[in-house]
């Protein structure tokens, strides 16, 4: 049996549904991010921050196809039933992930067009908060969705 190429829900139903593939880049874009961010500071080069910039750029704007892509697996995978559980609150750390991803975006965005090249306290601390909170989504995604399993 094979599947239409045009029917866009059975492409949106399948086994590896587009939430499970796209949610890998913004997290790999924001892990880059902090991490270029920090050998930019280790070794004080603006070529790293540039490419730390740019990674956070990408994680920002690939966080909303990760987001509207699970809203559109539970809406259609689960007919919009109520969420109970991990779903609920894997749904709550990733609408968090998101926002928090954005907020470093502007605000790494309002420090580039100052042109200092520091980042604030305040910035390192949100950004830190920001890893935390991806992991765990991430974590509990990879549960959700069978790739891990949990102890």
């Amino acid at each position: 049996m094979t599947m239409n190429p045009f029917d866009l829900k059975s492409a949106l139903l399948a086994k590896h549904a587009q939430h499970v593939v796209l949610v890998h880049f913004p997290i790999a874009l924001f892990i880059s991010s902090f991490v270029f961010d920090l050998l930019a500071i280790w070794t004080g080069s603006r070529s790293l921050a540039r490419a730390a910039y740019y990674n956070l750029i990408g994680a920002a704007i690939t966080a909303l196809a990760a987001v509207v892509t699970g809203v559109l697996a539970w809406q259609l995978q689960l007919e919009g039933e109520r969420l109970r559980g991990n779903l609920r609150l894997h749904l709550s750390l990733g609408a968090s992930s998101a926002v928090l991803i954005w907020m470093l975006a502007w605000w790494r965005r309002r420090q580039e067009r100052e042109d200092d090249g520091s980042l604030a306290g305040g910035y390192w601390a949100l950004a830190f908060l920001a890893v935390l909170v991806v992991a765990l989504t991430g974590h509990l995604g990879g549960i959700l969705s069978g790739v891990e399993v949990p102890n």
